[in-house]
């Protein structure tokens, strides 16, 4: 199995989560492959970890649908599955709608100022053509609904379906169509200083809903 050349990614002092953020990172990115083999003791030499949390994180990213699993015979880095993907995108979709709406009553100043600076950065980011800081870029600008309405079930359940998205937004955000994106943040911002709680959830639904057209052409 190639593995990335960096090694002892993860210090053997921090927790079984950190392998998994970074087995999970390297699959949503294309450095581990769809259809890739994965061998947990090359990943625990490239994560500089014991086999045991390399284990514990393959579980974790079968469930969520990243690698597949036949037990004793091998674990692979999952093809992108549309009907997945689809799934993970209606299921994400709500959430950020309903993070949105149980948010914006509450919403600071000073939360909306971090969604103008997230998007900024997130704007210098697609002009520079800078797949990674787009998408940490608005992952910031949609967390900060998240944060802000402090359901716990709302950030469990996007942590285990935002990744499938990942892989398709990569190429959305590396395209043209990522552009839109801009205004549509511009869109929820205003309406959630606003206060129009219905319109900022339309506007977050119809943002998420950009990535449609990738899906139909898979």
């Amino acid at each position: 199995m190639p593995i990335p050349s960096s090694a002892g990614v993860v210090a053997r002092s921090l927790p079984r989560d950190d392998a998994y953020r970074a087995i999970r990172d390297a699959i949503v990115d294309g450095t581990l492959a769809p259809g890739e083999r994965l061998n947990d003791a090359d990943l625990a030499r490239w994560l500089g970890v014991s086999r045991t949390p390399v284990r514990e994180a393959l579980t974790r990213l079968d469930e969520a649908g990243l690698v597949r699993t036949k037990p004793g015979r091998y674990t692979i880095v999952s093809p992108l599955d549309v009907r997945a993907v689809r799934a993970a995108q209606s299921v994400t979709s709500a959430m950020h709608e309903l993070a949105v709406r149980e948010a914006l009553p509450n919403l600071s100043a000073t939360e909306l100022d971090a969604m103008r600076a997230a998007n900024a950065r997130f704007a210098a980011a697609l002009r520079a053509d800078d797949v990674d800081a787009a998408i940490a870029a608005d992952d910031e600008f949609h967390g900060v609904a998240v944060t802000a309405c402090a359901n716990t079930a709302v950030r469990s359940v996007l942590d285990q379906f935002t990744p499938q998205l990942r892989r398709l937004e990569r190429l959305r955000f590396s395209s043209l169509s990522g552009r839109g994106s801009v205004a549509q943040h511009d869109r929820i911002i205003a309406l959630c200083a606003a206060g129009d709680v219905e319109g900022a959830v339309a506007a977050t639904r119809a943002n998420w809903q950009t990535l449609t057209p990738l899906l139909e052409g898979e």
